[in-house]
Order: C-alpha cells, then sequence, then structure tokens
C-alpha cells in the first residue's frame, strides 16, 4: 500500500478522533462559550486531507481514505472517548461518524466535479459545503433535545469551519507540490 495513503487515512483518523474529544469543550474566552467548542478548530482539516487526495490520487483512492479514516476515527473514539454511561457521549458518536462519513462522501464528489477549476475552488467549495452538512447533521444528532445550546453552538462552528477553509487554502497550495495532481 501507498505510504502517502496509510499516512493520510491515519491523519485523518487522528483528526476525527481530536474533534470529537475537542467538540465537548467550548472556548470559554471572550463570551465564546455559546457559540464555540474547540472541535471547530480541528476537523477542518480533515477536508483537506480529502481534498489533498482527492487532487492526488483521484476519487477512488480519496473515497478509500475517508472509509478508513471513518473507520480509524471512529473506533479510536468509541475505545479512548466514549463513555457509555453518559447519553451525550453516545451521541457524539453517533452523530461523528453519521456526520462524516456523509460531508467527507460529499466533498469528495464536489471536489471531483470541480477539480479542472481555478486551483482553490474545488478545495474551497467542497469544503464549505461539506462543513455545513456536517456541522447540521453532527451537532443535531449529538446535542438534539438536551441543554446544550447546539443551534448557537453549530452557527459559531460553522462560521470558524468556513474561515478555517480559506486558511487551509495556503497548505493545499503549497502541497500541492508534494501531491501531484492527476
Amino acid at each position: 500500500m501507498n505510504k502517502s495513503f496509510l499516512s493520510l487515512s491515519f491523519l485523518m483518523g487522528v483528526v476525527v478522533l481530536s474533534s470529537n474529544y475537542l467538540v465537548q469543550f467550548p472556548i470559554n474566552y471572550y463570551g465564546l462559550n455559546k457559540i464555540l467548542t474547540y472541535g471547530a478548530l480541528s476537523y477542518p482539516i480533515a477536508f483537506l486531507i480529502t481534498d489533498l487526495a482527492n487532487r492526488s490520487f483521484g476519487k477512488m483512492i480519496a473515497r478509500k481514505i475517508v472509509y478508513f479514516g471513518f473507520f480509524l476515527g471512529v473506533s479510536f473514539t468509541i475505545i479512548f472517548s466514549t463513555d457509555f454511561a453518559d447519553y451525550i457521549s453516545i451521541r457524539i458518536a453517533i452523530g461523528s461518524g453519521s456526520a462524516f462519513l456523509v460531508a467527507q462522501l460529499l466533498d469528495v464528489q464536489i471536489f471531483d466535479k470541480l477539480r479542472k477549476k481555478q486551483w482553490f475552488v474545488a478545495p474551497l467549495t467542497s469544503s464549505i459545503i461539506g462543513s455545513t452538512i456536517d456541522t447540521f447533521l453532527f451537532f443535531s444528532i449529538a446535542f438534539y433535545a438536551t441543554d446544550v445550546p447546539w443551534i448557537t453552538l453549530s452557527l459559531g462552528d460553522l462560521g470558524v469551519k468556513i474561515l478555517v477553509a480559506l486558511l487551509m487554502l495556503i497548505p493545499f497550495r503549497l502541497l500541492l507540490k508534494t501531491f501531484r495532481p492527476i
């Protein structure tokens, strides 16, 4: 198996695990605790990984990295981060897995359709649409009908994810030299 494939797949699992853990903690500075969690800062890296894989290896390999990352991320989350006595923790694992899979596979499709446009169109468009779907699926599954202010948290997280998606264009462009396009 290709070393890049394994590295990207493992990194995807680590990003998912980190984000699933960090989403449990609101940012308690500047009054952001009702609108933002730390997970919003780490999760957009998953879209960078998917987009680099798609640009370099094509959509079939990108999908395999999504599936492999999904398996690793959900497995890591269940083993290291899920407290089975805590209903919210279980919902976070289910919400994360569901939202991740739908959003990442959608990202792969959108990126592939836009790959021939200017270099930034495919990663930016696919990441913004994928982040939007992921955010609302995750927060509604994980926190609906709880005391967690999930609507405001989802809007805050989405705002940060869009900002980070813009910032991720910098490493994407720089890494294009390392990951040659197909």
